[in-house]
């Protein structure tokens, strides 16, 4: 059983960040999202033991969501000042390890992860290979690639416990499944991106009309036998449902290639990470790192 692990870097560096105390380098930068990232990072590897690893990021650039509907995360706070230098700081120190790192200019980090993870499932389904694709994230826009080669390993409290969503378990908390994770974001809109869906209909609504429509284009072309209390709402609102699912949907064809030979972990440089912790005087870090003949 071969192992992939897809790291989304943004969504866990602010939940570092925000997960823990500040903490300063030596020179007096802010490190407490550098230390929780990397903190995650070693105890995944030693949990997982994955074979294969890929970190991916977002880009300063606007998305091409934002030219789809101009309000999109147009609600979100700037970042703190003392977050900010601090991606710069954790992409550096991946990319010194020879992590393979992944960003493209239009596109977020969740259309970068969706794109490798269904090449990776692809590669899988035509080499016939045992293998499983683990994306580790905190974003739960990204349950809607899970699927038979594909989980999430989601930190459910602080940073260090983690829970795996799979088809099942996507089913058992939202009441829908993965591919109709869309259809439910374009019925009750997401709040933290900004965008709205049909207005006065709840999670509870939208799984229940999912459950025994299966899509958003299928409860529209059904809208006749809806009760008229809801099916008022989806006709009121039915060019905000469509745009929602839109933003919603993530891109699986960003033009972005992996080649899997370089990610593997025994290419790793782990004396680079060492390099890096002392400079901040993470020592606790230090203690965890593992050797590089662990990985060969």
């Amino acid at each position: 059983m071969k192992k992939f692990l897809l790291f989304d870097g943004n969504a866990l560096i602010h939940r570092a960040y925000h997960a823990l105390p500040p903490l300063n380098a030596p020179d007096g930068t802010m490190v407490n999202a550098v230390y929780g990232f990397f903190a995650m990072f070693l105890k995944i590897i030693a949990e997982e033991k994955p074979d294969f690893i890929i970190v991916c990021f977002d880009r300063p650039a606007p998305s091409f969501r934002k030219s789809l509907y101009a309000g999109y995360q147009s609600t979100r706070p700037a970042g703190p000042s003392d977050l900010g230098p601090q991606f710069g700081i954790i992409r550096t120190i991946v990319e010194n390890m020879q992590i393979p790192v992944f960003s493209v200019d239009g596109y977020e980090a969740d259309d970068v992860i969706g794109t490798l993870s269904y090449q990776l499932a692809n590669h899988i389904k035509d080499n016939k290979e045992t293998s499983e694709v683990y994306i580790v994230t905190g974003d739960r826009d990204l349950l809607q690639l899970v699927n038979p080669h594909v989980k999430l390993l989601m930190p459910v409290k602080g940073i260090s416990n983690m829970g795996i969503f799979g088809e099942k378990e996507v089913e058992e908390k939202y009441g829908v499944t993965p591919n109709q994770f869309t259809d439910l974001k374009a019925l009750i809109g997401d709040a933290s991106d900004n965008y709205p869906g049909v207005t006065g209909i709840g999670p509870k609504t939208a799984a229940s009309l999912l459950k025994e429509f299966n899509h958003l284009e299928d409860i529209y072309e059904n809208i006749a036998l809806i009760p008229e209390k809801i099916s008022l709402k989806l006709a009121t609102d039915a060019e905000q449902a469509v745009l929602a699912k839109k933003l919603a949907t993530i891109i699986l064809d960003v033009p972005i290639t992996v080649d899997i030979k370089k990610c593997n972990v025994s290419k790793i440089d782990w004396q680079a990470a060492r390099d890096a912790f002392e400079s901040y005087e993470f020592k606790s870090l230090l203690a965890r790192l593992p050797s590089r003949e662990d990985y060969i």
